[in-house]
């Protein structure tokens, strides 16, 4: 049995939660508000062990009669939703055999599109062995590299001054990832309550380590063609945020690439901010047009943005090593938070980024163009762009039941992650994201079950009666 923590939620911000579920009709029934809490909690909006308020307080709130509230606590009970104890009060929880929703690891059998990251390159083993060759140097020292290995921060410095940001070893810092990087800098930068400027929707692991950092999230949205600067333009002026954060490269999830013009722009804009912005690249490489590539954002407003990337997406998601690139100064603070990254995985990442991605690229191009394919002939309801590279779609559903499907999908066997996961405060469940880093006879299993598992959906709400569509 899942035990209460000492978060506690209270009834009008439990009623904020539940959204337009006490606002669509007068005569609403227990097992609606039990389905409704029971959606709080699996997508995670609700966190287990929350205390929950007083049956009569919530009634309140909502408002609604106590016994309809008493009744859909009984079912979220019954299933195992909702614990309570003889003076403790009731608390979110989680059955066994309740869906994850891409939280921890796929059970047995499940195929994993939750996230969005490829086979190895195939050279790994040929760098591994290259890497081995270099290690037994190391071991005449302490280990501890807070900075990193200097040639594979020459490296790196390389990469960047060949995309047209001219870098120095000293500029760079290597890091065991970019969400550990990033944590890092919000630690340095911030202070619990401070707020961070984000895009909505953004990269879910970014979400986290705001969460993480007890930032509160300034989230801009999207547009349909990218990034609303102005509406930045405004926040920055408005809300002083602390810090911020953007992925301006095949944006996570919606795919988008910056323009010159507005980098151009953007730049402009943070460098009359005044304030550290992060700039996410973890997906850089990945793009499929074979056009020249815009500069990078750290070359517009230099004293600024603290780029982050890692060779996790391009690479392989094993190789836990990702990197900061930053002025000298900044490098230095945070080095004095980290006793730095394992020394193998650093000289094995300075083989592997000697590598050619082009066979990479076609690839995941056409794994890219094998999903549009198979989501056109089965969900053609659905729309979306196609990127121009990174490693996923995101899906705009003809309805808001995006947390629905993925656990009509998980329990056919698929794991996905619904759309509220990319949002700073929930929501978006008219979207969802699939990647499509995965071989083409998992996608063609991905789309099958989601074809199938939407049309049960369409079905149980009466909107529309489908049999399981072929994959094509």
């Amino acid at each position: 049995m899942t035990h209460p923590t000492t978060a506690r939620i209270g009834a009008r911000e439990l009623v904020a939660l539940l959204g337009s579920w006490h606002a669509e009709g007068s005569r609403r029934t227990a097992a609606e508000l039990a389905a409704a809490l029971r959606v709080l909690i699996i997508e995670g909006s609700l966190a287990i062990g929350t205390l929950l308020p007083a049956e009569r307080e919530f009634a309140r709130a909502l408002p609604a009669s106590r016994t309809l509230v008493s009744a859909a606590l009984d079912r979220l009970r019954a299933d195992g939703f909702v614990h309570s104890r003889q003076g403790s009060g009731s608390w979110a929880s989680l059955p066994g055999d309740t869906p994850r929703l891409g939280l921890g690891e796929p059970g047995p059998g499940v195929i994993d599109f939750a996230r969005a990251a490829p086979e190895p390159v195939p050279w790994l083993m040929r760098a591994f062995e290259a890497a081995r060759l270099r290690f037994p140097r190391f071991l005449e020292t302490s280990g501890y590299t807070a900075f990193g290995v200097p040639e594979t921060r020459a490296r790196i410095a390389e990469w960047f001054t060949a995309r047209g940001l001219p870098t120095e070893p000293g500029q760079v810092l290597v890091a065991t990832g970019a969400l550990t990087a990033l944590s890092r800098i919000f630690e340095v930068y911030t202070a619990p309550g401070a707020r961070c400027l984000i895009e909505q929707p953004s990269y879910a692991n970014a979400l986290l380590a705001v969460e993480r950092a007890r930032l509160r999230p300034l989230a801009v949205p999207m547009t349909a063609s990218g990034w609303d600067l102005p509406a930045v333009e405004t926040a920055l002026r408005t809300a002083n945020p602390a810090i911020g954060y953007v992925v301006p490269d095949f944006q996570n999830p919606t795919g988008h690439r910056m323009s010159e013009p507005d980098r151009e722009r953007f730049g402009r804009i943070l460098r009359r901010a005044k304030i550290p912005f992060v700039v996410d690249e973890t997906v850089v490489e990945l793009d499929y047009t074979g056009a020249e590539a815009p500069r990078p954002l750290a070359a517009l407003a230099p004293g600024q943005v603290i780029t982050i990337g890692s060779a996790s997406k391009s690479h392989w998601g094993g190789l836990r090593i990702g990197w900061v690139r930053a002025e000298r100064e900044v490098i230095e603070r945070l080095a004095r938070t980290d006793l730095g990254a394992p020394i193998f995985e650093q000289l094995l990442l300075a083989e592997l980024l000697d590598g050619d991605l082009g066979e990479r690229r076609e690839l995941l191009r056409e794994r890219r163009d094998e999903l549009v394919r198979l989501l056109r002939a089965n969900c053609p309801q659905w729309s979306f762009r196609v990127p121009g590279g990174g490693l996923s779609l995101w899906c705009e559903l003809p309805e808001p039941v995006s947390t629905r499907l993925v656990v009509e999908a998980e329990r056919d066997g698929v794991w996905l992650v619904p759309g509220g996961r990319f949002g700073a405060h929930g929501g978006l469940e008219r979207w969802i994201r699939v990647p499509f880093a995965q071989r083409a006879e998992q996608l063609r299993e991905c789309v099958r079950v989601i074809a199938a598992a939407s049309a049960r959906l369409h079905g149980a709400d009466g909107v529309v009666e489908a049999p399981d569509l072929p994959v094509v």
